[in-house]
């Protein structure tokens, strides 16, 4: 059985930094893509970065990129996402998804998925 689960989430003044863990168990991180998506209340999942295991190929939203990064580290099997510079709009609850193949942003792509961590930006 496949398992994700996300830590890391918590409460951040605006310009702080967390990171958030994307550990996977019953997933063999040979060639598998783990993406961070994000959903605010109201508004709808959305891709924030991905990253592939075989070949570290990585993708950002526009809104995070040169803020946040991530990384794979395989031994582990455990995805990592670096947020710095928080902003309050970047409040929201965190998933993490995971999926057999290259990197990819719908959310339809990506069958395994853990329960969501929590971050809250104050201003």
């Amino acid at each position: 059985e496949v398992q994700l689960v996300e830590s890391g989430g918590g409460f951040v003044q605006a310009g702080g930094s967390l990171r958030l863990s994307c550990a996977a168990s019953g997933f063999t991180f040979d060639d598998v893509s783990v993406a961070w998506f994000r959903q605010a209340p109201g508004k709808e999942r959305e891709a924030v970065s991905c990253v592939n295991s075989r070949d570290g190929s990585s993708w950002f939203s526009g809104s995070v990129k040169g803020r946040f990064t991530i990384s794979s580290d395989n031994d582990k099997n455990t995805v990592y996402l670096q947020m710095n510079s928080l902003k309050p709009e970047d409040t929201a609850v965190y998933y993490c998804g995971g999926r057999y193949g290259t990197v990819v942003t719908r959310t339809g792509a990506y069958g395994f998925w853990g329960q969501g961590t929590q971050v809250t930006v104050s201003s």
